[in-house]
């Protein structure tokens, strides 16, 4: 044999008595074993032990929601979220396009949580599509009102943050201001009483800001996020005109039990806000009976869960600073 045939004989054994890769995978597969889990999956559904949502019935889109929220954005503060060019010739048509379009998208979810809601409570028909267009619209007639007290949200703020600059610098970019905007559209449809909509929209700006506003508070107009990461304001609390809040305040709930869940379920259990009040970084305020009386400031890193009357400034005493030279002893 020669050398020439040899080596090709060689090889051709090498190829035969091993095996390529793509064989040693398709060996370890474990794909016979997946039906195994999907039954299990099947069980736990059938006895209600997860949650499924298995009906011919739509759910609402998180994905159309949050459309909404941003053609709203652009109807409310129109040129600044838009890749077109406006002027005073065009306005009027552009927003009136975005409006009706608004209304459209706005009326199928709103049909799509209504029909979502009387399956998960088995009520009868409610004629979905006939109230979706109502609501939609009794909505539309509530923008110029939640314009009107945008702009006093952004004077509070240019007048609260010496670092603000313009409001244009406001708009777009304060996640205060988003968060603000989010929740005055939401709070909107939480008066009417749309399902789940209201929550989709302000828990997406949660997740956009780290600002978390149920859609059930009542803020009057002038409010003031600065900074904003880890404020919190609670579904029954009420805060009134020109209040500025920093970043890290919770205006929250005392623990419950879970027997009292239910019972106070709709009762006012977050605090009150009156007029004119500073919250400052890191403070906690706490309870439905809590009133924070008009004008006061109130310092950071406190804790509150009794009321203050107007005027007041609660402080917290200044803590003893212990400084140690690694070079000094002790």
């Amino acid at each position: 044999m020669s050398t020439k045939q040899k080596t090709a004989t060689e090889l051709n054994v090498t190829m035969v008595g091993e095996l390529c890769d793509h064989q040693h995978v398709s060996a370890s597969s474990k794909h016979h074993l997946i039906p195994e889990v999907v039954e299990k999956l099947m069980q736990s559904w059938s006895t209600k032990e997860c949650y499924d949502h298995i009906s011919p019935v739509s759910i609402p889109s998180h994905k159309a929601v949050i459309h909404i929220i941003k053609q709203a954005r652009r109807i409310l503060f129109p040129g600044y979220f838009t890749s077109a060019s406006l002027h005073a010739s065009n306005l009027e048509y552009y927003i009136g396009k975005e409006t009706t379009e608004l209304y459209d998208k706005l009326s199928e979810q709103i049909t799509m949580a209504i029909r979502h809601d009387c399956r998960r409570q088995e009520r009868p028909c409610t004629n979905c599509e006939q109230r979706a267009s109502e609501l939609a619209y009794r909505f539309i007639t509530t923008l110029p009102g939640i314009a009107s007290t945008l702009a006093h949200d952004i004077r509070a703020t240019l007048e609260g943050d010496p670092a603000s600059k313009s409001p244009d610098e406001v708009i777009f970019s304060y996640p205060g201001l988003l968060a603000i905007t989010v929740y005055r559209l939401a709070h909107e449809l939480y008066k009417l009483e749309v399902p789940i909509v209201p929550r989709i929209m302000t828990e997406w700006a949660h997740g956009e800001t780290g600002i978390d506003i149920n859609p059930g508070a009542k803020i009057g107009p002038g409010l003031c996020i600065d900074h904003g990461t880890g404020v919190v304001i609670g579904e029954t609390t009420i805060i009134g005109k020109n209040v500025r809040l920093y970043q890290g305040v919770t205006l929250g709930a005392l623990s419950l039990p879970k027997d009292a869940v239910e019972v106070l379920r709709h009762k006012k259990r977050h605090p009150t806000l009156e007029d004119d009040v500073i919250v400052y970084s890191n403070t906690t305020i706490l309870g439905g009976d809590t009133i924070i009386g008009a004008g006061s400031v109130i310092g950071g890193n406190i804790w509150l869960t009794e009321s203050v009357s107007t005027g007041t400034k609660v402080l917290l005493k200044k803590p003893e600073l212990i400084y140690r030279n690694p070079n000094q002893p002790l």
